[in-house]
């Protein structure tokens, strides 16, 4: 893998937020540099939107957009429970806006009205989804005041939602799976050891993991596929051993695919706005270059030095 030519790539065309990610993550950037350009994407409500999900250029707040901010705090490692930008993230899920008492909307009908990929569309009726529901739950137990209503409920929700998954085993959704191990290591970050069996979550979650993974890699390159990545962050994970070979693999696999401009292929793509997907192609090659080369990093500790 060349990384100079990723960097160059990121450099020359990556949006503030992802080239502050960058340089975070691999030269010894600025946290605050990051929340500066995330913030630009938090609205008064506390919620995110503007595209911060590139497939999803609702300016409005949506708990999917305001989901990928809590990645990019958990990425920076963002423990400040007081952060302005954490606070409005709590005061946007304790509103109850796209909130049906039991999950967060898995898309929301202003989607209709912007540019977006087909699954952001909004239908009327929408089946139940813990997608982005579980892992707004987790970020709650971790970020939240133990003595708020909205505590209470996540509480609750995460029950709820443990119940879901073991009636519902095996789920079928690579990105619903991923949320329950969100929520299943926000748990474990956050110690509260009586909200549900730790180890019944973490046997059931290995075994969903691996239900999920796309094994047959001959289909990596061209399909939208599942790999380790999307659950597996470091060798620090609880299901890193169980699939150490496939992570293996996953190395090799970035290691070899990428293309003469530095970029990795992006491997969906949106059937409308054609205009608008070419940029936000454009914008998930500079993400994807960095989950990449972060993925790498840890499993192999290459510190591209």
């Amino acid at each position: 893998m060349n990384y100079e030519l990723a960097r160059n790539f990121v450099y020359r065309n990556a949006r503030p937020l992802d080239m502050a990610r960058w340089k975070y993550m691999f030269e010894n950037g600025s946290k605050e540099d990051v929340l500066n350009a995330l913030i630009a994407y938090q609205n008064e409500d506390g919620g995110f939107g503007h595209g911060l999900e590139p497939d999803y250029w609702n300016p409005d707040s949506s708990p999917i957009q305001t989901e990928v901010a809590t990645e990019i705090i958990k990425e920076i490692n963002l423990m400040d429970k007081n952060h302005p930008i954490i606070q409005g993230i709590l005061n946007y899920l304790s509103s109850g806006k796209d909130f049906d008492g039991h999950t967060w909307s898995f898309t929301v009908a202003a989607n209709n009205d912007y540019p977006h990929a087909p699954w952001w569309h909004f239908e009327s009726y929408q089946e139940t989804s813990y997608n982005p529901t579980a892992s707004l739950i987790g970020f709650i137990l971790k970020f939240g005041d133990n003595n708020s209503q909205l505590f209470e409920l996540a509480c609750t929700l995460a029950k709820e939602a443990y119940g879901y998954i073991k009636l519902n085993f095996p789920l079928e959704s690579m990105h619903t799976v991923a949320c329950f191990v969100k929520l299943y290591e926000y748990i474990k970050e956050s110690s509260i050891n009586d909200l549900l069996d730790i180890e019944e979550f973490r046997a059931l979650l290995q075994k969903q993991i691996q239900h999920v993974i796309t094994y047959d890699t001959s289909k990596w390159a061209i399909d939208y596929v599942c790999k380790p990545s999307l659950f597996i962050e470091s060798k620090n994970s609880d299901f890193y051993m169980s699939n150490k070979e496939i992570c293996d693999y996953e190395c090799r696999f970035i290691s070899d695919t990428q293309k003469s401009d530095g970029t990795w292929d992006i491997t969906w793509s949106w059937t409308d706005y054609t205009e608008q997907w070419n940029i936000s192609k454009n914008w998930w090659k500079s993400d994807l270059i960095i989950k990449n080369i972060r993925f790498i990093k840890a499993i192999n500790n290459n510190n591209f030095s």
